[in-house]
């Protein structure tokens, strides 16, 4: 009775996977809590794509997807600034500008870099921008992702001026670089690879504060 007591107070604390095909989280407030926390066992990365879509009407500074390692807070970072778009890498934070970004409107977003190269990209809505110089070492440690805040230490210090406000879906997560072809299949919903290290369709994560999951917007059922 005992092994089974424990058995099940184990499986009640892991993490389980959850399907969130249709379903979005939004996050409705400013604030300096309320995060999704994403879970993986990978440490170390020599590559990444990282694939999500987004709605806000913000048109302050905020932080989309935030990967920290002890060594290095901006591990991984999607930062939307006044004027460009930020791919953080190891604290090496190319700004992509001129790209055609409205508000309230669902926007895909990938983010793309590798370290034999050392080069970042962004594209939004199935359109590239230049690949710029970002890090040629790789991402490595006790890896802690959060969606919604950015991270200034590891796991923590969130600035409410900094949070995200809106909706977010259809977050994946590779340890390589997508194709062209394969990022606009993303983008255009059409039969795209799943990711590999993060999976919307197979998602583990807790959420914190005020963060709900509700039927995405754009599904009529």
């Amino acid at each position: 009775y005992q092994m089974l007591l424990l058995l099940l107070l184990v499986a009640s604390c892991a993490a389980i996977p959850q399907n969130l095909q249709g379903k979005m989280f939004t996050f409705p407030e400013q604030t300096n809590t309320a995060h999704v926390r994403l879970t993986t066992s990978r440490q170390n990365f020599n590559a990444v794509t990282v694939c999500f879509r987004f709605f806000t009407d913000l048109s302050r500074e905020y932080s989309l997807f935030s990967l920290a390692v002890p060594s290095v807070y901006n591990g991984f970072l999607f930062y939307k600034s006044l004027n460009s778009f930020d791919v953080c890498v190891r604290n090496t934070c190319p700004k992509f500008e001129g790209l055609d970004f409205k508000l309230n409107k669902w926007h895909s977003v990938c983010g793309t870099w590798e370290a034999a190269s050392g080069l970042a990209q962004l594209w939004l809505n199935g359109q590239p921008s230049s690949r710029k110089p970002a890090s040629k070492s790789n991402i490595n440690g006790s890896i802690i992702i959060a969606l919604g805040q950015d991270q200034d230490s590891h796991g923590g210090a969130f600035d409410a001026k900094q949070s995200f406000v809106g909706m977010m879906s259809d977050l994946h997560m590779w340890d390589y670089r997508l194709s062209p072809c394969e990022i606009r299949e993303y983008a255009t919903e059409f039969g795209y690879a799943k990711g590999n290290v993060l999976n919307w369709n197979s998602l583990e994560f807790q959420t914190t504060g005020t963060v709900l999951i509700e039927n995405n917007l754009k599904n009529c059922q």
